[in-house]
């Protein structure tokens, strides 16, 4: 995949297969649009490229809105919608200027005149330009005029109802991590640099790595303890994460934290992924640490199996 931040003034591409949105989450319903785009791309022997934003539109729209949360940050969902397997994707820096666009001149201008679109794919409910007025039957008398195709994705349902970022956010902020794992069509992921916490994981024989997460905004499920998996440098290991304050511990902080299994190595100040797999219960305050070392070793225990169970990838044989 190509990533295209600026446009040379003659783009090159090949009958290209247009598709535009935000994609946070880049889930089950994004990616059926972008299956429809490689399907064309492969039917009329062109090029499928993504158009998606460098700033999420809410955020430069409602900048004092602090509950704003995405679910991947750029770099993980550029990831995916390379996993996706398109050809280009092109970065607009969206700003309040670029969102006071009409519909008319971003189609004629952009998609058209720069981009050159030979097809575009839309979903069955986005909508063009300033105050979302450019519709599918505007874009398909526009079409008319500009020589281009037009083809509107029904949505993607899941249990008889839609899956969309909004669906998605409410199991991740409720601790559903199957549902929004199932939604999401992969596993829900943080990505951060491992830091140096208060160490008490170590004292309780069970340490843990601190993540510090590359984004203000990205969003972190709800508080409890958690399956994982980890990754680091390219290698995958079971895990036990916990999200939260720690109410056992005095004066903690909120904290995303990962004991990973089977594994002694020091990484201050290098890069994790977690994956989510399965919630295994909400944080508790225990009398004393020696209560919460037994319920970590419960904990570990029934992770351990539901690894088992699931075959997630570990460094050694169960």
């Amino acid at each position: 995949m190509k990533i295209h931040y600026t446009l040379p003034a003659a783009v090159s591409f090949n009958r290209p297969v247009v598709t535009v949105g935000t994609f946070d989450g880049v889930h089950l319903g994004h990616q059926k649009i972008i299956s429809r785009l490689k399907q064309i791309a492969k039917q009329t022997d062109g090029e499928s490229v993504v158009v998606t934003f460098d700033n999420h539109p809410r955020l430069v729209l409602h900048p004092d809105d602090d509950t704003i949360r995405l679910i991947n940050i750029n770099s993980r969902k550029f990831e995916r919608l390379e996993a996706a397997g398109i050809d280009h994707l092109v970065v607009v820096p969206f700003t309040v200027e670029f969102s006071r666009t009409p519909w008319y001149d971003f189609i004629r201008d952009f998609i058209v005149g720069k981009l050159k679109a030979a097809n575009l794919v839309i979903g069955y409910d986005h909508r063009f330009g300033n105050n979302r007025e450019g519709s599918r039957e505007k874009m398909q008398e526009l079409s008319l005029q500009y020589g281009f195709h037009v083809e509107e994705v029904d949505e993607f349902l899941v249990d008889g109802l839609e899956v969309s970022s909004t669906r998605i956010r409410k199991a991740l902020n409720a601790g559903n991590i199957r549902e929004a794992n199932r939604l999401l069509g992969y596993e829900y992921s943080i990505t951060g640099k491992v830091v140096r916490g208060n160490r008490i994981g170590h004292q309780l024989g069970f340490p843990t790595a601190n993540i510090a997460t590359d984004d203000r905004y990205k969003l972190i499920a709800a508080n409890g303890v958690y399956a994982s998996r980890v990754e680091w440098k390219g290698e995958l290991y079971g895990g036990m994460s916990n999200i939260g304050i720690r109410p056992t511990i005095n004066d903690s902080k909120f904290a995303v934290e990962v004991n990973i299994f089977d594994f002694n190595q020091d990484i201050y100040e290098e890069y994790l992924t977690v994956y989510f797999v399965e919630r295994l219960r909400d944080e508790i305050r225990f009398n004393s640490l020696e209560e919460l070392r037994t319920q970590i070793k419960s904990d570990e225990l029934a992770i351990r199996q539901l690894i088992r169970e699931r075959n997630i990838p570990a460094p050694v044989i169960y």
